[in-house]
């Protein structure tokens, strides 16, 4: 008897020093819905979520490995934590809505090594009712000074094999068609990655605040098919984030819905930006714009000099007049500089020299005369470094024209010998940009850029950027599938705006005669895979402040259609996504901040759709006139692409609409107040 009480007496105090080992931290969203828990167990420290109760991701690493240093993620205890709260609301200079609201609770655990050095590290969760984000800190110690990253350890293990839509991890590109697939058969993906759960939720993985760190892609696990590891885009030495203390990495981001549509509503990438740092921000003006660009993609027109040179001084007069009768704000011309006859070599641009066709003082001037903003255009080939150099020069000029907005680009491989479009050389390139600019009084627009992580808070003259397939690519490949837009807000839309270029109407190119194949993927096939009520639709479901009208104005002229885009609001009171399925269709409002007036766009995939749309966003007791852009009844994006019908009814809120969708097909509403 005495030998079994000794025996428990032993199994119980190994129990008690085994839970003494173990610290367990929770917070909780303010809605009590989300539950992360920071653990540190056998002296390493893990998290695990929960959403309304229910286990969703599982015990996850967490810490670094250096090069130089002793791994950062064993021999740790907690020395002290906080909790804390906030709930504020702040307005953007332009976006989706104009108010957002700030609602979380925080949890700051700060870790120290038990031996050797006593490194320290803080882990700062802020769960919200739209998801979760989490971050290290690296505080300023005598201990560590430069800090050389090889590997961030943050894990994501679910705890089922969910449904994920993705792209495949890629250093240079986020522009490929979207994957459905079932997580145990993703082997790596660019975020945002997005999931239907086996419980009925929905969730997406990102970043915000990307700034002095590398782009984090996800890289599947080798020990479960579940589980994501971080995999950084590396320096040429295979150094992943090269720095100093104090650092701060971006949030990791994890949002979690009921809905598909509820992810696509929630403000947690902007808020977990920092607040905008401009004093001025008086000249960023959201705009619809028009441009010589299409042309060259199709085939018509070329970028460089010669017969088929589009960019070139009499053209460009006739857009800025069409701009200026059809109540489009800017012009933009690519191909008006020097060097593209040099594609592939390095430093072929000066940046500043115009071909000889294009007097680019007379069209600035001729710009401003018809009130007309000039977009500037600035396309690397991947020679950031030249460009950096040059930033004074170039932005000075644009300002002295009194050029508002430069659209830039980085088509090509980087030429900074082993460097990445996505590793932190780039990003804090991208980031000089934006600030260098925004000296200059002077909005970007990002092509071939860094992923948006909701820097356009912080600095809100980044206004929009490509990153993803976009028109273009039905210029010259088989394009982009019927789904492929309906993908997208739900995906790469979760991180910020998109320059996607839709509008264009001449869908099967039957105007664009004398076409050159200049692109070896073109094959004879290409076209836009969409109805042309569909590509109206787009301006309003896929969101940007700068929304190109894509196509040749000569297939806007006499086309009823374009009004649509005339009337279109840019700069938005609020937004709402009234229904939508990944891949199938989508259905978002919009109501303009400048006026009364709201607008819908409601899109399919290959398959037609009939939706009831009720109107209760409208406000009640006003009787509005609704101005209906529609797929025609023959309409059909193999078939009868250009099939749409323009009519007018009479709505409130009470009203429910039946909108009929063609295969690949959209529709486009304005809803205006009827006085």
């Amino acid at each position: 008897m005495k030998n079994i009480c000794k025996f428990y007496f032993l199994l119980l105090l190994v129990f008690l020093t085994s839970f003494a080992k173990k610290n367990v931290l929770t917070v909780r969203s303010p809605n009590k819905q989300i539950e992360a828990t920071i653990e540190v167990f056998n002296d390493a420290v893990h998290y695990s979520i929960k959403y309304k109760n229910t286990p969703f991701i599982k015990s996850s690493n967490l810490g670094f490995e250096f090069t130089g240093a002793k791994a950062l993620s064993q021999n740790l205890e907690v020395i002290r934590f906080k909790n804390s709260h906030s709930n504020t609301t702040w307005s953007q200079v332009w976006g989706e809505n104009k108010e957002i609201v700030d609602n979380y609770n925080q949890l700051k655990v700060e870790l120290q090594e038990k031996e050797g050095l006593k490194r320290k590290m803080n882990i700062l969760f802020k769960v919200y009712d739209d998801g979760i984000g989490f971050r290290y800190e690296i505080p300023k110690q005598k201990n560590i000074d430069s800090i050389s990253i090889t590997k961030e350890l943050t894990e994501f293990n679910f705890i089922n094999n969910h449904t994920a839509w993705y792209i495949p991890a890629n250093f240079d590109s986020y522009e490929m068609l979207y994957k459905k697939a079932l997580i145990s058969d993703v082997t790596s993906a660019n975020t945002p990655i997005t999931f239907e759960t086996t419980d009925g939720f929905f969730a997406s993985i990102h970043e915000a605040n990307l700034t002095n760190y590398a782009d984090m892609t996800l890289l599947k696990s080798e020990n479960n098919s579940f589980s994501f590891q971080c995999n950084l885009v590396p320096w040429p030495d295979g150094v992943k984030v090269k720095t100093k203390a104090p650092m701060e990495t971006p949030w990791r981001t994890i949002q979690i819905a009921d809905k598909a549509s509820e992810l696509v509503e929630s403000n947690l990438i902007l808020n977990l930006n920092e607040p905008n740092k401009l004093e001025d921000t008086s000249w960023i003006e959201p705009m619809k714009y028009i441009g010589i660009w299409w042309g060259m993609h199709i085939g018509t027109q070329t970028w460089t000099l010669g017969d088929r040179h589009g960019a070139n001084t009499i053209d460009t007069k006739r857009y800025i007049d069409f701009a200026s009768k059809h109540k489009v704000q800017g012009v933009l011309t690519e191909g008006w500089n020097t060097g593209w006859e040099n594609w592939g070599k390095k430093d072929a641009f000066d940046f500043v020299t115009p071909y000889k066709d294009f007097n680019l003082k007379e069209i600035a001037q001729y710009a401003k005369s018809k009130n007309i903003s000039y977009i500037g255009h600035v396309e690397t080939g991947g020679a950031a470094e030249s460009f950096q150099e040059n930033f004074d020069k170039i932005f000075s000029m644009y300002h002295d024209l009194g050029v508002k907005t430069v659209k830039t680009g980085y088509a090509g491989g980087i030429q900074t010998k082993g460097q990445f479009h996505h590793g932190q050389f780039m990003v804090n390139h991208y980031d000089a940009v934006v600030k260098s600019a925004a000296k200059y009084h002077i909005m970007i627009d990002a092509h071939e850029p860094i992923k948006a992580t909701g820097i356009r808070r912080t600095y809100p003259n980044m206004m929009t950027r490509e990153g993803a397939r976009g028109m273009e690519w039905n210029g010259w490949s088989s394009g982009n599938p019927p789904e492929h837009q309906t993908i997208l807000p739900f995906t790469r839309g979760l991180g910020g705006p998109l320059d996607y270029t839709p509008g264009t109407f001449d869908v099967l190119y039957k105007n664009a005669k004398n076409r050159v194949k200049w692109n070896d993927l073109d094959d004879g096939t290409s076209r836009v895979n969409t109805t042309i009520a569909k590509q109206l639709a787009l301006f309003v479901v896929l969101y940007s402040p700068l929304q190109m009208a894509s196509d040749l104005i000569e297939n806007y002229e006499n086309q009823p259609a374009f009004k649509f885009i005339e009337d279109l609001g840019v700069d938005w009171e609020k937004s709402k996504v009234v229904n939508g399925k990944i891949g199938d269709y989508i259905t978002v409002v919009r109501k303009d901040k400048f006026s009364d007036n709201w607008f819908l766009g409601s899109i399919t995939d290959e398959d037609e759709r009939d939706l009831k749309i009720a109107l209760t966003f409208l406000d009640k007791g006003i009787k509005y006139r609704a101005e209906i852009y529609a797929d025609g009844v023959n309409a059909d994006w193999k078939t009868n692409p250009q099939d749409i019908a323009v009519y007018q009814e009479e709505v409130n809120s009470e009203s429910v609409l039946d909108i009929k969708l063609a295969a690949g097909g959209g529709q486009a509403i304005r809803f205006v107040p009827i006085k």
